[in-house]
């Protein structure tokens, strides 16, 4: 890009971001209005406090108090988006109308506050000292924590040590498994984090996004388009296993490690197409026995925004926003000191309603298998091949995906392209369903393949075909075959390879007179890095190959669907 046109694409992502700021506002005021309130109505009285932490740097915080009342419930958040501070003021106004009173801060290094801005590390110690001086408040009855995606992190990394008057927190969009946020089966997502480290580097970045994802070998990029190597951003690129030392030692298995010993009840929030869900999951996983009993769990339908993201009907039923879900948490916790029932409740694809289950994952059924024909889904397997040649230049483009932010347009179940739309894509497509088919769970793709260099990828995506013949994308997946190989083997090109693409949980019923669709290629871009063809660390790869991609039809590659009956 020119520099005339890099200039012009931040203007307009200047006019995108402020329009994305006040359709927020319009949406946080309406969705606060909608909330019956019929208790004392205060008004708003606003301090600021540069807060000491235990190292003498002072965090910016603000204070809304409810006028009149000498103590009451908190409700606090930390951020690292000062430029989300219009937000913060309604929320302010709008909490302390209802007696609670509100303090957010704005994290180490990011607007007002002082010292050096290193995402994530400093949010624990920050974070346990600003507690702890908000729990020595007289005027503080009792607190509660929340915030999405960076805002819930700043809450799960101190979810372990809060003070006695935390009485519990609502962490929205946002896991503590970091690694499974990074990575699939060796495979960087692009869409979540080199986009975030562009706008998050502590520097302006004005590269091109797309560019940068391309750039090889990738670990050079931050040096020669970004302005300045980053630490940090290395060691994301580089430990592409979750047994690597980076992700078992230090902050990350630290924050790893919280879910299972927290004591306070933790209203967990998500949703199918957000790009922190399968960390979401993992992190409600590993929850104790005695904290879930007091816990509740969302999944809804939106992308990381809380935004609608389907392409193909009406949602009556959709609710999307916290606010409605933050009042009822702390009404509940705070005001009439209650202690929560478990629940665990998910948004059914294709039926526009919620359902309440008694766990996650549910019980499963029973497992229906598809094995993979020539073009078809069938009940039985059949002997054959497909082909089709894999070129990394001409990556397949995402559309319709799970785990993206920054091209966040092409997440959620959109409508895709026909069968076989491209030389490097192959379809297989079932008869049409005589009876609904309530999938519930983990959906997997068992394939036996095998390619002519030493290492590749494999994509698979699964979608409903309606019967006027629209598909739409029920769930995706990558994987590679070193990811799948026993521990310490390599793979020897022309040999036959079992893979299998786990994709992340879904609750969808496929209706009836519909067919699924299944779609194998080698790449999925941005979603996932590109793969070079190469084997070895993905952002070390300077170059790329042509792979010639098989796929061994049998009773080694099929459809594995989780089924919840009613």
């Amino acid at each position: 890009m020119t520099e005339e046109e890099k200039k012009a694409a931040a203007e307009q992502k200047q006019r995108e971001m402020e329009e994305m700021m006040r359709q927020a506002q319009e949406s946080y005021r309406q969705e606060y209005a909608s909330m019956p309130y019929d208790g004392p109505v205060y008004g708003c009285r606003r301090e600021e406090l540069m807060l000491p932490m235990q190292d003498g740097v002072r965090l910016y915080t603000e204070i809304f108090k409810p006028e009149g009342l000498a103590q009451f419930p908190v409700l606090i958040q930390r951020s690292c988006y000062p430029n989300q501070q219009p937000l913060y003021e309604i929320n302010g106004a709008e909490l302390t109308r209802r007696g609670y009173g509100y303090v957010i801060q704005t994290c180490r290094g990011t607007g007002k506050s002082e010292g050096h801005w290193e995402p994530n590390v400093n949010e624990r110690p920050d974070g346990r000292d600003t507690l702890q001086w908000l729990n020595d408040q007289p005027w503080a009855e009792s607190i509660g924590y929340f915030g999405a995606s960076y805002l819930a992190l700043t809450g799960w990394a101190i979810a372990d040590i809060v003070p006695p008057k935390v009485k519990g927190m609502m962490l929205t969009v946002y896991g503590t498994d970091r690694f499974k946020s990074a990575y699939e089966k060796g495979l960087f997502r692009h869409d979540v984090l080199t986009g975030w480290a562009m706008q998050n580097a502590g520097h302006p970045v004005t590269a091109d996004y797309l560019e940068s994802c391309r750039f090889r070998p990738h670990d050079k990029v931050d040096e020669a388009l970004w302005g300045g190597t980053l630490d940090w951003y290395q060691d994301w690129i580089h430990a592409t296993r979750r047994t690597d030392a980076y992700w078992q030692q230090g902050w990350w298995k630290l924050l790893a490690d919280v879910p299972g010993n927290t004591k306070v009840p933790v209203y967990i929030i998500d949703a199918w197409y957000d790009h922190h869900f399968g960390s979401a999951i993992n992190t409600y996983a590993s929850l104790s026995e005695e904290t879930k009993a007091h816990s509740w769990l969302d999944i809804g339908c939106w992308n990381h925004m809380s935004q609608p993201c389907i392409a193909w009907g009406e949602q009556h039923n959709l609710e999307n926003g916290d606010i409605h879900r933050m009042l009822e948490w702390f009404d509940l916790l705070l005001k009439q000191k209650k202690q929560p029932e478990k629940r665990v409740r998910t948004y059914v694809m294709r039926e526009d309603r919620w359902k309440t289950l008694e766990a996650w994952p549910a019980p499963v059924s029973r497992t229906e298998k598809l094995y993979l024909g020539e073009t078809t889904l069938n009940a039985e397997p059949a002997e054959g091949k497909r082909t089709f040649v894999y070129d990394p230049e001409i990556p397949v483009p995402s559309h319709g995906a799970e785990s993206v932010l920054t091209t966040i347009a092409e997440a959620g179940s959109l409508l895709q392209p026909e069968p076989d739309y491209r030389p490097d894509v192959v379809s297989f497509v079932s008869a049409p369903l005589e009876k609904a088919l309530p999938i519930c769970g983990q959906i997997k793709v068992h394939l036996n393949v095998s390619t002519d260099v030493d290492d590749t990828a494999f994509t698979a995506k699964l979608m409903e075909v309606f019967p006027d013949g629209r598909a739409y994308n029920i769930r995706g997946g990558i994987t590679t075959i070193a990811a799948d190989l026993p521990e310490g083997q390599t793979y020897t090109p022309g040999q036959t390879a079992k893979v299998c693409v786990e994709m992340w949980d879904m609750n969808w019923t496929v209706q009836p007179g519909s067919c699924l669709r299944l779609d194998i290629s080698s790449s999925d871009f941005p979603q996932y890095a590109v793969h070079s063809n190469y084997a070895g660390v993905w952002s070390e790869q300077g170059k790329t190959r042509i792979a010639h991609q098989k796929i061994l039809l049998g009773e080694g590659s099929f459809v594995e669907l989780p089924l919840h009956e009613n």
